[in-house]
């Protein structure tokens, strides 16, 4: 722990030491670094490796953190966006996507938003997002939060989960909102679907009423994390059928060379 930490607990009494060290583990993260191993963040922190393994394991199960089997590092998770901003600029998700959104935002309906997500317990959150300058479009913006079960971006990142973790997120899912299990079942189940026929899944009016959108997964590179892209926008301007034809085989397009490296393979 840092001396400032240090000091701050011996002056305190209400400090609380835990929470102060969680902290610490996510400040190890400096712009321009992918991940970090827990022997890195052992040594920035001062703390102990076994104490180290224990808050990356904590902050893992709460999302804000990521973890990779392949190299046994950590990313900032979308979890981190509830507590600022400066996640984003770590994110190379967000970079690279950042042309494919602009040419999907491009046309030909003005009225789309755009927007990459990541999941963050049963939400889908908005890491960035793409509109035009029309004044009629959706106003969500970065750190919105839209429900896996409903929305077709939420949906489109359960399809890309492996069976059992999708199970699983659907108990979780159907834990929140019992009153809803068939229709949550029905909706998830649809999605996969249409991601195995389609390429992407779609929500018409099942979030809100006034809004229709389709979405497709993005799994990154060295498969350790889930992201989806979006397209919609109010339903009174951007119909279901316009989304399909015009936006459905671009955003497949755009997603799967998203999950792709720069050589063009799977990691």
């Amino acid at each position: 722990m840092s001396d400032v930490l240090e000091e701050e607990q011996g002056a305190d009494r209400k400090f609380v030491s835990a929470l102060a060290r969680g902290l610490e583990v996510l400040r190890c993260f400096r712009p321009g670094e992918a991940s970090l191993s827990n022997n890195d963040i052992s040594e920035r922190t001062g703390l102990p490796k076994p104490t180290v393994t224990r808050l990356t394991h904590t902050l893992r199960k709460l999302g804000y953190l990521v973890y990779s089997e392949k190299s046994g590092n950590y990313q900032l998770g979308s979890g981190v966006l509830s507590l600022g901003y400066g996640v984003l600029s770590g994110m190379e998700m967000r970079a690279r996507a950042a042309e494919y959104m602009d040419d999907l935002c491009s046309g030909p309906n003005p009225h789309v938003t755009i927007a990459l997500t990541e999941r963050h317990r049963l939400s889908a959150v908005y890491v960035d997002v793409r509109r035009s300058d029309q004044t009629v479009a959706l106003t969500m913006n970065i750190g919105a939060r839209l429900p896996l079960a409903f929305s077709a971006v939420g949906r489109a990142i359960l399809t890309a989960m492996p069976d059992e973790e999708r199970e699983h997120m659907l108990h979780l899912m159907e834990q929140d909102k019992p009153e809803k299990v068939a229709e949550i079942r029905e909706g998830v189940a649809k999605a996969v679907k249409q991601v195995a026929e389609l390429g992407y899944c779609t929500s018409f009016g099942d979030w809100r009423p006034e809004v229709n959108g389709i979405a497709a997964p993005i799994v990154s590179p060295d498969g350790s994390r889930i992201f989806a892209i979006n397209v919609g926008g109010p339903s009174f301007l951007v119909s279901p059928e316009e989304l399909t034809e015009h936006y459905g085989a671009r955003l497949v397009a755009a997603c799967r060379a998203l999950s792709l490296s720069t050589d063009g393979k799977r990691v």
